[in-house]
């Protein structure tokens, strides 16, 4: 399970902290709860250096709006709202129990909980949960960013042209909503983590009558605790009290500010800085704090605030192998051979920031299976064998080529910085480009026909679990299928039939030992093509204020804090 070794390898000693009122020691929340509280009221307010891809439940594929989205946007089921292990747990949401389904796992069934409303009174019926995953999955015309699961799963999913295309009444035929509490999937082909996909925030309602595509951003309709009383593009949103939620239909929220703010395009160390003096209550994206604040905070008084985290994360390069000259895999492999991974490390931050990645799998995913295809000695890089793949791909003499980062991380930066540095000994040359995070899947690194245009052999990525298997980390960044004309998340845009069918046939496999096994098997699949350079398993340095109440680290969303439970005392 993701991060099942956070607290362990962390070092823990939080758990006399669990349910305490303390303000807690490093690494309490791990595994506790820090600053336990009941109390109703206060506001928590929240911070992103950039922006989000966006904030629809439809739209976006940022782990971090899917753990903020849950407290206006209920799914059919969810990860529970709970310390440590617990938290990996998915439990019914708007279904009454997880979802029921057929001996070969092709076809599944939910149900509705009584006296589910929108924010507006309007009951919240199976019909609206449909129409969600219909415009979420095929409409990228006007919705690219989020997974296609649901289009690459569903029968005629590959033909259904979305709900702004295809106005029938009856849309996608494979979804069925037999009556107003009942919805059935029939899949194509069998698939044993259906209840996975499901906590998705694509299976949250929305009411077909008030979506307008694109600019349902500006007006969503809650169907949880809270509902939007403002947002700016670009700048800030802030959430207040939905009247129309029932907490007798949702056992899992407690819902005790009063209200949420969020306010983006803030400098990453101004966030830090914010966070130490207690004036917010949390960097909503979760990454931890930039490298020049953590001296500050490891050897002096706030250091017992702090919780280093696994974030079930790899942080990598990926190289396109439709920019010149990685289509050659020599020319991938000399890069490989070349990268000081140590120095990537260093420029992260160090060791609170992670440790040396080797696999696309992180350790903590199930299916993870050590091993180092391109080992040097000290993770330094070997430059003799750089060199004699260059001769073997016909560049004896090195190419130069572009590398992308995400101008608002500068920790990426740098790291992309010490890539360059390293592969210019190899006679690489590296032209750093700089792209801002709120829109580098949607209009650069994840649009294939820019990336080709432009030229942008290699491009920084970070990816966490969709769901805590090996098919949930690894689905949507090495399978063919995903890749889209514009929000794509396989950067590499590989398309290998063998990957490809590997894949399909491990997540068909309802012996969870095999399916574990085929996980190991295929990240060695994807090393041997030498298209991913895997950099980082990532650690999320995060501050806990002095405000912050109900604090605790889910490992469900990437080892940041759950903001269905993170409160304030402000």
């Amino acid at each position: 399970m993701v991060l099942s070794l956070g607290a362990a390898a962390c070092g823990g000693g939080g758990g006399s902290d669990k349910g305490s009122g303390g303000s807690g020691k490093k690494d309490a929340a791990l595994d506790s709860i820090v600053n336990a509280s009941s109390k109703k009221g206060g506001t928590v307010n929240l911070e992103d250096s950039d922006v989000p891809d966006s904030l629809d439940p439809g739209n976006t594929y940022y782990g971090f709006v899917q753990n903020f989205s849950r407290l206006y946007a209920r799914t059919l089921v969810t990860f529970k709202p709970a310390a440590g292990k617990d938290g990996l747990t998915v439990v019914p949401d708007l279904a009454t129990s997880l979802g029921k389904a057929s001996a070969d796992a092709k076809t599944w069934t939910y149900h509705l909980r009584s006296g589910l409303k929108f924010e507006d009174g309007t009951p919240i019926t199976s019909k609206d949960v449909k129409y969600a995953i219909e415009r979420s999955n095929f409409a990228p015309e006007a919705l690219s960013n989020g997974p296609t699961y649901f289009k690459a799963y569903l029968e005629g999913g590959d033909k259904y042209k979305g709900p702004y295309k295809d106005k029938s009444p009856e849309g996608l035929k494979s979804i069925e909503t037999p009556d107003d509490t009942t919805i059935v999937f029939h899949l194509a082909k069998p698939f044993a983590d259906f209840d996975y996909l499901a906590t998705f925030s694509q299976t949250a309602p929305v009411p077909q009558a008030k979506d307008d595509g694109a600019k349902y951003v500006q007006h969503m309709v809650s169907s949880g605790p809270y509902k939007f009383a403002s947002y700016e593009e670009g700048a800030s949103a802030s959430l207040v009290r939905n009247p129309n939620w029932d907490p007798k239909s949702d056992p899992i929220r407690k819902a005790l500010p009063d209200k949420i703010n969020v306010k983006f395009k803030v400098n990453p160390v101004s966030i830090d800085n914010n966070l130490l003096a207690d004036k917010i209550t949390a960097d909503i994206t979760g990454a931890g704090v930039q490298a020049q604040t953590q001296p500050r905070i490891l050897s002096g008084k706030y250091a017992k605030q702090t919780d280093n985290s696994y974030a079930g994360a790899t942080g990598y390069m990926a190289l396109n192998l439709h920019v010149k000259p990685f289509d050659n895999v020599h020319c991938r492999k000399a890069v490989q051979w070349a990268v000081d991974k140590q120095s990537v490390i260093d420029a992260a931050g160090g060791t609170p920031k992670g440790d040396v990645a080797t696999t696309l799998l992180p350790p903590s995913v199930n299916g993870y299976t050590k091993f180092d295809s391109y080992a040097t000695q000290g993770s330094k890089g070997d430059v003799a064998k750089a060199k004699d793949e260059l001769k073997q791909c016909g560049k004896p003499n090195g190419f130069a080529t572009t590398l992308t980062a995400r101008s608002d991380r500068p920790v990426e930066v740098a790291m992309a910085t010490a890539i360059q540095n390293s592969l210019k000994a190899a006679g690489i040359k590296v032209d750093i480009k700089q792209f801002p995070s709120g829109k580098y899947f949607a209009n650069f690194a994840g649009v294939p026909s820019y990336v080709h245009q432009h030229k942008l052999g290699m491009m920084m990525m970070a990816w966490g679990a969709d769901w805590p298997t090996g098919y949930g980390f690894l689905d949507q960044i090495i399978d063919g299928s995903a890749i889209k004309p514009s929000g794509g998340n396989n950067l590499m845009e590989l398309n290998d039939p063998k990957i490809n069918k590997a894949l399909s046939d491990a997540i068909a496999n309802t012996d969870s030992a095999a399916r574990t096994k085929a996980w190991g098997e295929i990240d060695k699949m994807v090393m041997d093509n030498g298209s991913v350079v895997p950099l980082i398993y990532r650690k999320n340095l995060l501050i806990r204020p002095t405000s912050a109440t109900n604090v605790t680290v889910t490992q469900a969303y990437l080892g940041m804090y759950d903001y269905t439970l993170l409160g304030s005392s402000k």
